[in-house]
């Protein structure tokens, strides 16, 4: 059994290409790929780092894709490679977490595992760490254990969890009900409520509980990940994977296991407050960076170094620099301007999540090699 302290199997998910970060994120250098976390150190090594109180790196693995894979392995080089499992294409967050967990339930048959995106911003690490161990409790009799977010506004952009009563005498909570992305009013009714919780799609689990859970309600994806786990370790793994993984329904988590699961009452979750945030868009991280005294934030720069802007009566602006290019701006307010070697995007701060309509215009009229 894995011990509970130090104990944990991390599964990082390494996909996605962040569309409402473009043109900074492509399909070819994702987000997580790139340092936006106000250091040096990418979304993805940011996210490896703040596992290391929970599980050594030979216990962390990460799922992404054949595009990514090489970087991946540049990124994390304490990881074995062994342990970056590539999904020939994307089939969603469910077909990926399962590889995960079938993977390693033939190296340890009950060992708990917690899965999260590469792309979230923690603040608080050591209080994420104290969260992951009492959701490995609930986990440890189990539950099928989701992280909550305490909203701290009505977020329209989040999923909600229902929260039931406590589970046991710790922290435990039921989940009742996943909600999908409410309208303001509804999410203002789940704040003040203090029964909800943001979905963070962070999950902790024994491998075990979620691949029978997975088994009862996914049939077909769970025949297909047991069938790519047996040949993994063998020369016949790359024959099997190109056989099954395109037959996989291509599903979320969350429709897939999780919301059948709490309705029968197997989903429990931690209510978590460690300052977190998933970097959806140019707004959201303009808010989660330092910035200067009138608002300013310079991504990939510290508040200090400007080398490359030049501004004069500007405020809340969020700027994406590029080498050996000035951006000079004056006398604008509230923009994102964001520049690379062959596109540049300027919009209201306000209107960063219509940022994705740009890249879906851009498929509809052939231009691909600028996604």
């Amino acid at each position: 059994m894995s011990d509970q302290l130090g104990g944990l199997y991390g599964v990082v998910l390494a996909g996605g290409t962040g569309t409402r970060l473009w043109p900074l994120s492509r399909a070819g250098h994702p987000k997580f790929l790139h340092p936006l976390t106000g250091t040096e150190a990418s979304l993805l090594q940011a996210t490896v780092e703040r596992l290391d109180l929970l599980a050594p790196m030979d216990r962390i693995f990460v799922v992404t894709g054949v595009a990514h894979a090489a970087a991946v392995s540049r990124q994390l080089d304490a990881i074995p490679d062994t342990n970056v499992l590539v999904e020939p294409s994307p089939r969603d967050s469910c077909a990926a977490i399962a590889l995960a967990a079938a993977v390693i339930a033939r190296r340890d048959p009950e060992a708990i595992m917690g899965s999260f995106a590469s792309d979230h911003l923690i603040a608080d690490k050591e209080r994420f760490t104290e969260v992951i161990r009492q959701a490995m409790v609930g986990a440890s009799q189990g539950l099928l254990m989701t992280l909550g977010i305490t909203p701290t506004r009505p977020e329209t952009g989040y999923g909600y969890l229902q929260c039931g009563p406590a589970i046991g005498d710790g922290p435990v909570l039921g989940v009742e009900e996943f909600k999908e992305k409410p309208t303001y009013d509804v999410a203002e009714g789940y704040v003040k409520s203090g029964n909800y919780l943001w979905n963070a799609g962070m999950f902790v689990w024994r491998v075990d509980a979620f691949l029978a859970e997975l088994s009862r309600q996914q049939p077909q994806l769970a025949s297909g990940v047991s069938r790519i786990a047996s040949a993994w370790d063998s020369p016949e793994r790359e024959e099997v994977l190109g056989e099954v993984w395109p037959t996989l329904p291509r599903i979320s988590v969350d429709y897939a296991v999780m919301e059948g699961a709490a309705t029968v009452g197997r989903v429990g979750t931690v209510p978590g407050d460690f300052g977190w945030n998933d970097v959806g868009d140019f707004h959201t991280l303009g808010e989660v960076l330092a910035a200067d005294p009138s608002g300013n934030v310079i991504v990939g720069r510290s508040v200090e170094q400007k080398s490359g802007v030049l501004l004069r009566e500007t405020e809340g602006l969020v700027i994406v620099p590029t080498d050996g290019r000035l951006i000079a701006a004056m006398g604008v307010r509230d923009l994102i301007i964001v520049d690379t070697p062959d596109a540049v995007l300027v919009c209201p701060r306000e209107r960063a999540q219509e940022v994705k309509h740009l890249v879906d215009e851009l498929k509809q009229i052939g231009q691909h090699g600028y996604i």
